[in-house]
This record gives structure tokens, sequence and C-alpha cells, in this order.
């Protein structure tokens, strides 16, 4: 390839749109990934069985389907194979007494089944989706925009004309309000408290934490309305159809080239330096979607401007994460109506039994009783595995990076605190226990199992420090304008030509591909 215009490091969803948006410009574009294969932390793999075909990390695309990356990119990728299989059951709970509540993506049915439920909530929950509907310029403005900008500024000015200054405080306030709050004056109902307390999880805050009841709120919305999608075939189809599209556009893929560090030339980035002594220089830019312990540590090392690695230091990561895969050989047999088409299905006790988990987590100790992310991929996709078989996908969302005990007192922390194999696997038969209180000869049904420690993960992609999948912690201070530090500018750094984008940068994490999104239509 010729001396590119932007080299960027890493090939997360961010790193991918990137690098087809800019070359969709005419740009020419180096991707750089260290490891083998492509994706972050989109792989897939038959890690159970043969011809079990398992997301082995993420899975869920409703956030893509629904991005200004997918309006943008997504015909192209349909040419170059990209598929959807989707559901009219994306999520629900199953509580351990058996109550259970299924969300699809009809409105009026939603209402109908929640009413059923309690008296009222149904028309609750279509106050709150409504809301976002009837809010959804100003509050995707803010959650998918460029912050530091023109466009939000008139966006806001715009907003504070129309409802009042006041007003439009009195609104973003109420955005500040935590999940526990929103759902405890909300609903009636233990179990639809329950359907949407663990959905906080996967956005990287906890029940309690500000802004969580809002990012609930957007949650539900993007469910009702889009479904839980996932790629058919498995999300390295996904990963074809960038590679192909990036191709295409005349940008150039390199796999196994781990990058050592940045060079920087008077004070600007010009290329990067290969852990196997190779230089690339760039034109133009080096884009860097990794965390910021990457950046202002491994990379820039002594050229790291002293403000950012102080902020580094003081940068917190969230709860790690840990996963389980299983090959069974039928599908599982759901002790409640409707749950064996569920996309997402949550176990939990309810809104009480996340926030204890979640507190456990953050504590280091190992839950007692965990929430357990329960998807049902070959419920959308018969593709993934045998005829008349079926494979299961575990997030446990609340999982400590450092282990300091066990809340249910029966397993023994390492003296380091570090996860260990034997760890892992005595921690995922308590989760098994839990799942096969629920499903009718779910033990017998099991062909294989595969598990994952927050260790494994970080093993499989340096970027995920501790096991946590959102690039750090997403609370309010680490988010918006302060991600991932307070005096953060968009996705510049202090280093002239050098930006950075992945999931420790606004927007955040997920699949929706936004800081790659944003920073190409910048450049």
């Amino acid at each position: 390839m010729i001396k590119p215009d932007h080299i960027i490091v890493g090939s997360g969803i961010n790193a991918l749109v990137c690098a087809a948006m800019l070359g969709g410009k005419g740009a020419k574009v180096l991707v750089l990934e260290r490891n083998d294969r492509i994706g972050g932390c989109m792989r897939t793999e038959e890690i159970t069985a043969p011809g079990f075909i398992h997301d082995v990390m993420a899975t869920t695309f409703v956030l893509f389907i629904t991005s200004p990356a997918f309006a943008a990119l997504g015909a192209d990728l349909a040419r170059h194979g990209l598929e959807f299989c989707n559901t009219v059951t994306p999520t629900g709970v199953l509580r351990p007494d058996g109550s259970h509540a299924v969300l699809g993506t009809d409105r009026a049915a939603n209402v109908a089944a929640l009413n059923a439920i309690a008296a009222g909530d149904g028309d609750r929950h279509a106050a709150d989706v409504g809301g976002i509907e009837r809010n959804a310029g100003l509050l995707f403005g803010l959650l998918g925009g460029s912050l530091w900008s023109y466009p939000t500024t008139k966006l806001l000015a715009g907003e504070a004309w129309r409802r009042s200054p006041r007003n439009l405080a009195a609104f973003l306030g109420e955005a500040l309000v935590p999940a526990r709050g929103w759902l405890e004056s909300t609903y009636q109902s233990e179990t639809i408290r329950a359907l949407w307390a663990p959905w906080v999880l996967h956005a990287g805050l906890g029940p309690e934490d500000a802004f969580s009841g809002q990012i609930a709120k957007v949650i539900a919305f993007a469910l009702e309305a889009a479904g839980a999608p996932i790629v058919k075939g498995g999300a390295k189809n996904l990963l074809s159809a960038f590679e192909a599209l990036i191709t295409e556009r005349g940008g150039v893929i390199s796999t196994e080239a781990d990058v050592a560090s940045i060079i920087v030339t008077g004070g600007r980035a010009t290329g990067v330096r290969l852990a196997s002594g190779e230089t690339v220089h760039a034109k133009k830019s080096i884009i860097c979607s990794v965390t910021p312990t990457q950046l202002y540590g491994r990379l820039l090392g002594s050229e790291a401007p002293g403000d950012d690695v102080e902020a580094t230091r003081k940068y917190r990561y969230g709860k790690g994460n840990f996963q389980i895969h299983y090959a069974l050989d039928r599908p599982p047999a759901w002790r409640g109506e409707g749950l064996d088409k569920v996309a997402l299905l949550h176990l939990t006790p309810g809104l009480d039994g996340v926030s204890k988990a979640c507190n456990e987590a953050a504590r280091g100790m190992l839950p007692e009783v965990p929430t357990i992310c329960v998807g049902q991929p070959h419920a959308l996709d018969p593709s993934r595995c045998p005829q008349g078989k079926a494979i299961l996908w575990l997030q446990l969302p609340e999982a400590p990076r450092h282990i300091k005990g066990d809340a249910a007192g029966k397993l023994q922390a390492p003296p380091d605190g570090q996860w260990t194999e034997a760890l892992r696997e005595a921690y995922a038969d308590r989760v098994e226990a839990i799942l096969a209180s629920h499903i009718d000869g779910f033990k017998d049904s099991i062909i294989a199992r595969r598990a994952y420690s927050p260790a494994d993960l970080e093993a499989m992609n340096i970027n995920l420090v501790g096991g946590d999948p959102y690039g750090g912690s997403s609370t309010l201070d680490q988010s918006f304008l302060w991600r991932p530090f307070k005096a953060s500018r968009n996705h510049q750094t202090g280093i002239k030509g050098l930006y950075h984008i992945g999931a420790s940068t606004h927007p955040g994490a997920g699949l929706g591909g936004g800081s790659g999104f944003l920073l190409a239509g910048r450049l």
C-alpha cells in the first residue's frame, strides 16, 4: 500500500466503521490488528462441539442496526453478505418463584401483557417509551452526537427556546434519576421492575447509578422498536462484510500486526512502530481504538502528555464479565410460556437481586446469586447448530475483576485475587445450578459447556481490562463530556494528528460504532 492517509490501531466495531466511512470518501486507510483476526469483541467459533456456532463475546446488534453508521453502511454491507435474524420477543425476565414477563415488538400487546401482570403498569410502560420517542431528537443527539460541536450547541439552544431554559433543565435533571428511583416510583409489579433492572448492567451501570433510569428507558424503547437481532451465521459474517467493504474502498487490513508504539515527530503523530520493528507512516492521522491505559501507557510511553498520564492513572474500569456457552441436544424446556422464543432472557430475583449482585461484584466478591442473561441464538438463527439441537449464550455482567471473596461463603478466593481455571468452573457450576432450576431436564441435555472468566476475556482482547467490556466505568463522571477524561474534547488527544476512539470514548460502549462514525465524519 502507498503511504496511507490514516492508520487505525485496532479492529473493533468503531475502527471498522471509521475505516469504511473514510474509505468511502476516497481516503486510503490501513487497519492494524495485533490478534490473528479482526473484530475486537466480535468473535465466532465452534467452542463447544462441532456444528455449534457461538458468538464468544458480543452477539446482539440492536445498537448497530439503529445507528447512523448502519444507515450509512448497511446497504453496502448487505451487498457483501450481511444478514440479520430477529425476533418478535427480544427480552424477558424469569424470577426464582417462576413469575415472568416477556416484552415483544408490538407496543399495544406489551401494554396489555404488562397491565395483566399489574393494572396500570402497561400504561406506564407506554408512557415511558413514548417519552423516549417524543424526545428522540434531543436524547439521541446527546447520546450519539459530537458534544463539543456547533450542531450540539444549536440543538440545546433550540430545545431551550422551545421548552424554556427551566423546563430543559428539569428534563435533563429527570434523566439523571437512577433506575431504582424510576422503577420503584413507576411500577407496582416486582416482576416488571425485574424486567428492566438488569438492562442497566448492559450499559456498564448499576441500578443506583445516576442516569441508569434514563438509559434503561432508552433500551426499552430500542428493544421494542428494533428487537434484538443477531447476525445470521454468527458475528464473523459482519466482520467478513466489513473486510470486503473496506478492501473494496481501497483500504488494507493487516492482522498479527502488533503496534508497539506511536511515532511522534515535532509534536505530531506521524506513524507507528510494530513489535516486529517495522515502521509505517501516515499522511494525515493515527487513530487508536484502544483504552486510555493502552494509548497513554504502552503506545505513547514517554511521549504521552503529563496531564493525560495522570488522568489515565485515575481512570476507573468497571466490573468484569463472565461468559458461559452451552451446546444442547434439544431446545431448553423453560418453565414459563413463551420463554423459549425470547432472544435475551434475564434470570434474577428482581431489582434488589440485581442491586445486591452488582454491589458484591464491585466489592470484589463473587455474587451469591448473579444476574444471568441467557441468549438463545438458535431460536433466531437455526443455522447456528444442527437441526433439533440448541445453543445458549450466557453473560454475567457482575463479575469481580480482582477477587476478594465469595458472597456465598462457599468458594475460596485465590491468595493473589486472580481467576483460576478451577474457580472459573466452580463459579460456572453455581450459575448452571440456577439455570437448571428453571429448565426441565437441563443437565441431561448438555452436550458441552465452555466458560470464560474475566481473565480469559482480557487474554483474548487486551482492551477488556479485568474483563470489563465497556472500556471503563460508565458512571456519569466518566461519560458524555467527561469520557474518557474530564478535559476530553470529542476524540482529540494532546498530540496533533492522534485521535482516540472506541468504548472508552464518547458515545461509550456498545456495538453502535458511534465514535468511529463521528470521527470519520469530522476527518
